[in-house]
């Protein structure tokens, strides 16, 4: 028959292991935990940045102008007025006179397809047309960044989705010189 002691000793010793085992998993937890909370932090910062931009103009239909330090250290005047083309920009909300080379190049070849295509009559162009027509492996990937593109130019006014899929330039759209 086991001692009194030695029952103890046993029952000690696997509490000190599953003690050891919880503090491994809680040391894991914490720091999933803190690569979770850094990331939610960058999504907040994301989407408040977003916000800024997107934020509605004043009631004179004015942006807020905001003082932006230059790099020579003086303040310059920014604008924030909705359509207005802003460092970075990918793809600014179309006008008249805003030219194609405010655009990334690979937008401005979606757009020239789409005017080639309008221009011969060809009518819309599908993202699988689009990615032969660049000469691209037409695979889901290429398609899914074109159709991404695509849509980003039909939300920003320079293109127009007729059909589910099918896309085609915005009248009034021109040339990479020029605007309207």
């Amino acid at each position: 028959m086991p001692s009194v002691v030695g029952l103890l000793e046993q029952r000690e010793l696997a509490a000190r292991r599953r003690a050891d085992e919880l503090r491994e998993e809680s040391d894991r937890i914490q720091a999933e935990l803190a690569v979770a909370e850094r990331d939610w932090e960058e999504w907040a910062i994301a989407r408040s940045r977003v916000g800024e931009v997107l934020a509605p103009a004043d009631k004179t239909g004015h942006g807020h102008d905001r003082a932006v330090p230059a790099a020579d250290g003086q303040a310059e005047q920014t604008s924030s007025v909705p359509g207005a083309v802003k460092p970075k920009s990918q793809v600014p909300v179309w006008r008249e006179q805003l030219a194609w080379s405010v655009l990334s190049v690979d937008y401005q070849r979606i757009l020239r397809l789409l005017a080639d295509r309008g221009r011969l009559g060809q009518g819309p162009a599908t993202c699988q047309e689009m990615a032969a027509g660049f000469g691209m492996d037409v695979v889901p990937a290429r398609v899914e960044a074109l159709r991404s593109k695509a849509k980003r130019l039909v939300a920003r006014g320079w293109a127009v989705e007729s059909a589910p899929g099918r896309f085609t330039l915005v009248r009034g759209v021109s040339g990479p010189g020029g605007g309207s």
